[in-house]
């Protein structure tokens, strides 16, 4: 039998860095914990439709700095920063209501250069196209073809479950172009998942994209 392993985890200490980051925790493990999961998945549903692809967090005891990165940086930063600021004091508001002290929060929001090539905005989009009640295969054909067009992408691969077209049996559609290699260590594979929520029932999306081979002689010039 096959053993599915989520395509980030995978390759964590390899290509990837993890998505929290302490630079102590201690006996605060725990916290920090509970913390990182409650507050990403707050801001999650705070900055539906913003394109928000991941949110990573670096702590200590004192500073607590989160990082968005997101396709659309206008829409959360706001006119003259009125978003950044209202944002923090919701994350402050928020982590005083699940009694987790922090003394000073950071805030930086990060822009995705080419979303095409980033799976968890892409995500997002077809489920958006779903959302706005268009036909699933049009979404996921016309997707894939916005993907591939990118020089960067090397093969996508995207996979739909659910009561699609409003059928009484859910079931699964998927469509690929390229290579997806899932083993090699070295693919850099990025991958998503996000639901689209329709009167009858929630779909679910899941992207993979690959974007070539990271050599340590690139990664060390991309560093420099």
């Amino acid at each position: 039998m096959t053993h599915q392993v989520h395509p980030f985890a995978h390759r964590l200490g390899i290509i990837r860095d993890w998505k929290s980051r302490w630079f102590h925790a201690g006996a605060q493990y725990k916290v920090f914990l509970r913390s990182d999961v409650l507050l990403r998945e707050y801001l999650k549903k705070q900055l539906r439709g913003m394109y928000v692809s991941s949110i990573e967090m670096e702590r200590n005891n004192e500073v607590l700095k989160v990082i968005i990165k997101t396709a659309r940086p206008g829409m959360i930063i706001g006119r003259q920063g009125e978003g950044s600021v209202k944002l923090k004091r919701q994350i402050e508001a928020f982590l005083s209501k699940i009694k987790i002290p922090t003394k000073e929060i950071k805030l930086e929001i990060e822009e995705i250069r080419s979303p095409e090539s980033d799976a968890g905005v892409v995500s997002q989009m077809i489920a958006e196209g779903l959302e706005k009640r268009l036909p699933f295969r049009r979404v996921i054909k016309q997707t894939i073809e916005k993907v591939s067009a990118n020089k960067q992408v090397k093969g996508v691969r995207v996979v739909l479950s659910g009561r699609l077209g409003g059928a009484d049996m859910s079931r699964k559609e998927k469509l690929k172009w390229g290579m997806v290699p899932l083993q090699t260590f070295r693919a850099d594979v990025d991958f998503a998942r996000e639901k689209a929520y329709l009167p009858y029932g929630t779909i679910g999306v899941k992207v993979w994209i690959y974007r070539g081979e990271i050599f340590a002689d690139k990664k060390e010039g991309q560093q420099k």
